[in-house]
């Protein structure tokens, strides 16, 4: 059961009129992210080597759900719903989960440099996957050639799962987890993981050292509809469940013992916090390899457009996230067609020079 949180003393209330404004704030900004996903989505799966025009983009989309029966090009009809179509919408799904967990992992924290990777989520998944590049020959001979097919995903997945645990046995003291011994943790883990995947990649011939870069630096490339119905549900889980801890997180935000005092769980809160980001994130990094930035500067840009209240930073963040990936993913394939850049790239490039100049604003309004 999610951890609920009471309603704060009335003496600690904003005037209604703020929170009106506020809250009338946050519908307009859901309300504009959403149309905007929608529109990104819908540009994306029209723009590559075969373009199609918007029209018939959404004349295929409304054939596919049976609304309209109006004929169409049936290569362009192809290109889009077998290949376009589930990539664009792994991208949608994966942005949104690492964005809502950044977020989330930043209010548990109480640390805006607080992202995915800071519990040994990434990292770990990094390792096993690496692991598992190293010894595939050997893994593949032991294995039914089903679940090679998936070899990679489930490593990596076990990877983020197996340090999450580590950080979070490493944090208990007295029976609760200290979020300060967990940030520590999780950067001696992390700092362990880099170290072993480091030497792997310097004992890898050509051929893994080709497959370990390339996984690393992030792709959607793998996407199909199969991938996406089996990561869906686990990927849906936390971009459905996190924003409901956003009063919760509120309450935590005060700190741990003013946030018992308004009924919050903070040990449930902590629990249900890194569970559900290290399912998202560990399926997220298992399916597409490690992409960095989202989960860290998305939360950002949701604050200066929105406050700081987790009930709209939490839910928007996602929304922004499946924008900004989705949008990455497009710059990925097309900037240098017929071949592909790494998604990792583009994040980082488009993330580096947004943090900075948040990092500056914020610097010369005197908030950091």
């Amino acid at each position: 059961m999610l951890p609920t949180v009471q309603e704060p003393p009335t003496a600690t209330q904003r005037p209604q009129s703020s929170t009106r404004r506020s809250r009338a704030r946050g519908w307009w900004l859901m309300g504009a992210l959403s149309i905007a996903l929608l529109g990104v989505v819908i540009w994306s799966v029209g723009v590559g080597a075969m373009t199609i025009a918007v029209p018939d983009v959404i004349t295929i989309l409304l054939r596919q759900l049976g609304v309209s029966t109006q004929a169409v090009e049936p290569q362009q009809e192809a290109v889009l719903t077998v290949i376009r179509l589930p990539r664009v919408l792994l991208g949608v799904l994966i942005g949104a989960v690492l964005g809502v967990s950044g977020a989330s992992l930043q209010g548990l924290f109480r640390n805006p440099l607080a992202d995915p990777g800071l519990i040994g989520i990434s990292s770990g998944a990094s390792l096993f996957a690496v692991l598992t590049i190293m010894f595939q020959v050997k893994l593949a001979q032991s294995i039914p050639p089903q679940l090679g097919l998936y070899m990679l995903s489930i490593a990596a997945f076990s990877g983020a799962t197996i340090t999450t645990f580590l950080v979070y046995q490493l944090s208990r003291q007295g029976g609760k987890a200290v979020v300060a011994t967990m940030l520590l943790a999780g950067i001696a883990i992390n700092a362990l993981s880099g170290a072993l995947t480091g030497l792997m990649t310097y004992l890898a011939d050509d051929a893994q050292l080709r497959s370990i870069t390339f996984w690393g630096l992030g792709s959607l490339g793998g996407a199909t509809w199969e991938t996406i119905t089996v990561a869906a549900p686990f990927l849906l889980l936390p971009v459905l469940l996190l924003p409901r801890l956003g009063k919760a997180l509120n309450a935590f935000a005060l700190g741990e013992s003013q946030a018992g005092h308004l009924g919050i769980n903070a040990t449930q809160l902590k629990r249900w916090v890194i569970l559900l980001s290290t399912l998202g994130v560990g399926v997220a990094v298992a399916i597409s390899g490690v992409i960095g930035f989202v989960g860290l500067v998305i939360p950002h840009l949701i604050r200066l457009m929105a406050g700081a209240d987790h009930r709209r930073v939490l839910p928007a963040s996602a929304l922004l996230g499946a924008i900004i990936l989705t949008l990455a993913d497009l710059l990925s394939r097309t900037i240098v067609a017929p071949a592909e850049l790494p998604i990792g790239i583009i994040t980082a490039m488009l993330g580096t020079p947004l943090f900075l100049y948040i990092l500056i604003t914020s610097k010369s309004n005197g908030s950091v």
